[in-house]
């Protein structure tokens, strides 16, 4: 094994043009959540062909490959996503979305078409290997409640010890690997409210009770719960996405519907603001004598890495990037359906960088003109090999948790 893990990257360098080509592949042709048909299918006969125990339709439409080692062991899983975005692709490339109004906004592509490069690795090295890996390609992650809820419930992860995932993070210059022990992602809940009023003449407001004016008040008082309400030291989201009212310039619209999304990493913040918000909503509607209704969606929890695997993770990272690469990153307020197989099992996940100005990476994640530096995928795969063959080996980590980061 040590002979193998010295030719890694030689091993990842080789596999590395056909990553690109995979990632090139899905991007052209992305299926929107809980639609996924084509992906699952190629990922499938992918892992077939390398010799791998695969099970489809997991969850729905999941896919998971097993890789037995020839000695036995721990088990470990990997997890990728599949899905992509409703939003139109405007990059000018060669690769660019062939599908109207879908495209891999996320990064998914990528994610896949690496662990498919991890699996065609361990492939060539299973007699070596003390143990199993878990290869878990998941649909649905960008569409609450997700798939992750829905593998773990069809046996995704049955008999696995471990799990490592990671994203590929253009916030993150290429070549640094951003890690955090605890809390890294937050919750990520939704609301609908509409509003209703009494519409009428808009020369006649006196006559009306004007839905878009009250759900007006309404947006500016719900951001007083988090200013005003929510202890400064804790930390909490209530952003409005999207409002809808009215159908023409002259008349006061008798509905109004506000949609948005609530972010946290406490859970009893988490149901503070929620409980602050029914008691926000139904004093501003009765203020101005509406009446409303309220649909609040709990979204993922949050992602929760464990301490021992993230120092783990760290250092295989250390190996790769080098020590000032790693770096210690302070919670991000962006939602991971992966927060579910960490409430299984411990794990660790992790954001890759790969953002390049240079090569103008630079759009954030879900815009439009979205892409990442397409090396990361190698970081990427190096980082899960390594991750998942230290901890079937129960190689030490090397570093405790007070000197991760430089």
């Amino acid at each position: 094994m040590n002979k193998d893990i010295r030719n890694l990257s030689d091993r990842i360098e080789a596999v590395f043009p056909k990553m690109v080509q995979l990632r090139r592949e899905f991007h052209q042709a992305p299926e929107l959540s809980f639609h996924e048909e084509k992906t699952p299918a190629r990922v499938a006969e992918i892992l077939q062909a390398l010799g791998l125990k695969v099970r489809t339709k997991v969850g729905g439409r999941g896919v998971v490959a097993v890789l037995e080692g020839g000695k036995p062991g721990r088990t470990v899983a990997l997890r990728a996503d599949m899905d992509a975005l409703p939003i139109q692709d405007e990059k000018v490339c060669d690769y660019r979305s062939k599908v109207p109004g879908v495209m891999h906004a996320c990064g998914h592509d990528g994610h896949t078409a690496a662990l498919l490069g991890v699996a065609e690795i361990l492939a060539g090295m299973r007699e070596d290997i003390a143990g199993r890996f878990v290869l878990l390609f998941q649909h649905a992650e960008e569409l609450v409640p997700g798939g992750a809820q829905e593998m773990i419930a069809d046996n995704a992860l049955d008999g696995v010890d471990a799990i490592y995932g990671v994203h590929l993070w253009t916030p993150f210059p290429y070549g640094v690997v951003g890690l955090r022990a605890g809390t890294l992602m937050a919750a990520a809940d939704s609301f609908r409210i509409e509003v209703i009023g009494k519409g009428g003449h808009g020369g006649l407001p006196h006559k009306t009770t004007d839905a878009i004016v009250i759900a007006s008040h309404l947006i500016v008082n719900l951001q007083s719960i988090i200013s005003r309400q929510v202890d400064p030291l804790q930390s909490g989201v209530i952003s409005v996405g999207h409002i809808n009212g009215g159908q023409a310039f002259n008349v006061i619209a008798e509905r109004c519907t506000i949609e948005g999304t609530v972010r946290s990493f406490d859970q009893e913040v988490r149901q503070f603001i929620k409980q602050q918000m029914e008691r926000v909503i139904e004093q501003t509607c009765q203020m101005y004598g509406a009446q409303f209704e309220l649909k609040y969606g709990w979204g993922y929890p949050p992602v929760v890495n464990d301490s021992s695997e993230t120092t783990r993770m760290a250092a295989m990272a250390r190996r790769i990037v080098g020590d000032d690469n790693v770096w210690e990153i302070p919670p991000l307020m962006t939602g991971e359906d992966f927060s579910y197989y960490l409430q299984k099992v411990p794990g660790c996940f992790a954001m890759v960088g790969a953002g390049n100005e240079e090569k103008g990476f630079i759009y954030p994640h879900h815009h439009p003109h979205f892409d990442f530096d397409e090396r990361v995928m190698k970081t990427a795969a190096e980082l899960l090999i390594r991750s998942g063959l230290g901890y079937l080996s129960a190689d030490s980590p090397e570093v405790t948790v007070g000197n991760l980061y430089r």
